[in-house]
């Protein structure tokens, strides 16, 4: 007797504590976060991984999502495939996150889809700007993978414009890194969109990912590097070779992609950055964003590093705008209702609107930063077609 009691009192702990899960889990939403943490994008990994947390606690004192609080689950993926796809599995199979928020580098969120996609889990890449991210080889959208930037062809024709438009430049130089793709696809959109306005391209030099002394090639552009020298490439490279090429005579003024705008390209390049120009996703000087920024400065006592946490939050704005319309966090519902995303205020724009065909924000609008004086400052503002 006493024996079937103890197994009874057992069986019923075991089922309050079941409950008790239960509960927990049914009163949260877990939003994983795949995010580089570590390693050279850290700087922009942590300050997503700080926007977010901050956007959940604001929507969490407001009351939450259909009744209940969001749990940012973060997962360092250190910029690498491998990592990342490890994050998804986690996230997914273990976490049982209703959407994943990530990855920011293309490549990187191109290797983890494949894990959303089978996990029927909606998957926001903050920047991953490639066209490939989101569409497969014939243009069809992969059903659970989306992403709050601009493509790269967007950012390559805008940089041409005002590389062809503003600066007069007429004859551009080329310094890319042939083992990525982000810099490689970027050289040829600008290409494209430069001589298509007339604009010549008089060298095309390449690297490869991992080399510091850039003077070989900087040493064959010298003799003509044309009006303008444009460096689609990560911070780091384009500081030592904006360095190296002052250090060798060339003062053509330079320009790159959203991959440049870190303080690490002024940390590396010193003064030879100043008058670098780049495009970028968001702005500092942005009104818009002048709140976010007050509170994120209150929070944090540091500025965001730009773009990445701006994409954040509206990664997350259009997440919890998708489970409210929704009214559900099932993957495929939720993956529908983000698909067809119309009008909807972000942090970056009052009209967010998600193309059905190729998932991609449209008219998602892009800026014009120059570093002067050591600090990035808003030159102009693009929008239009992505």
């Amino acid at each position: 007797m006493k024996k079937m009691f103890k197994k009874s009192i057992t069986v019923v702990l075991f089922l309050i504590l079941c409950c008790s899960l239960a509960l927990g889990q049914e009163g949260t939403i877990k939003i994983g976060a795949n995010l580089s943490l570590t390693g050279p994008s850290s700087m922009w990994g942590i300050s997503e991984l700080n926007a977010l947390k901050m956007a959940a606690e604001k929507i969490n004192k407001e009351g939450g999502v259909l009744g209940k609080k969001l749990e940012i689950v973060e997962y360092d993926n250190r910029a690498n495939p491998p990592e990342a796809v490890i994050v998804n599995q986690r996230l997914i199979d273990r976490d049982h996150v209703a959407a994943i928020i990530g990855v920011a580098q293309s490549g990187t969120f191109i290797a983890a889809r494949t894990v959303a996609e089978e996990g029927k889990t909606p998957q926001i890449g903050t920047t991953p700007t490639n066209p490939k991210a989101t569409v497969d080889d014939k243009g069809k959208p992969f059903k659970y993978a989306f992403r709050v930037c601009f493509i790269d062809p967007f950012q390559g024709k805008i940089a041409a414009n005002f590389a062809f438009n503003e600066l007069e430049a007429r004859n551009a130089s080329i310094v890319y890194d042939v083992g990525s793709d982000y810099s490689s696809w970027l050289a040829d959109y600008f290409i494209d969109s430069f001589t298509s306005l007339g604009g010549k391209i008089v060298n095309k030099e390449a690297f490869r990912s991992g080399e510091l002394d850039f003077r070989a090639i900087l040493g064959k552009i010298k003799a003509a590097p044309g009006d303008i020298l444009y460096v689609p490439t990560m911070q780091k490279e384009a500081g030592l070779i904006a360095k190296q090429a002052r250090e060798l005579g060339i003062t053509a003024p330079f320009m790159g992609g959203d991959g440049v705008g870190s303080p690490d390209l002024v940390t590396i390049g010193g003064e030879a950055t100043e008058g670098f120009y780049f495009t970028n996703l968001a702005d500092l000087a942005d009104p818009a964003l002048s709140e976010w920024l007050k509170e994120y400065r209150t929070l944090y006592n540091t500025d965001p590093v730009l773009p990445n946490p701006a994409m954040a939050v509206d990664a997350l704005l259009l997440v919890v705008d998708a489970i409210k319309r929704a009214g559900t966090t099932e993957g495929e519902a939720l993956a529908s209702a983000i698909e067809n995303t119309k009008n909807l205020k972000v942090l970056t724009t009052d009209n967010f609107t998600m193309d059905p065909l190729t998932h991609n924000p449209l008219d998602k609008p892009a800026v014009i930063n120059v570093v002067k004086d050591g600090k990035f400052e808003y030159v102009m503002s693009y929008s239009g077609e992505n």
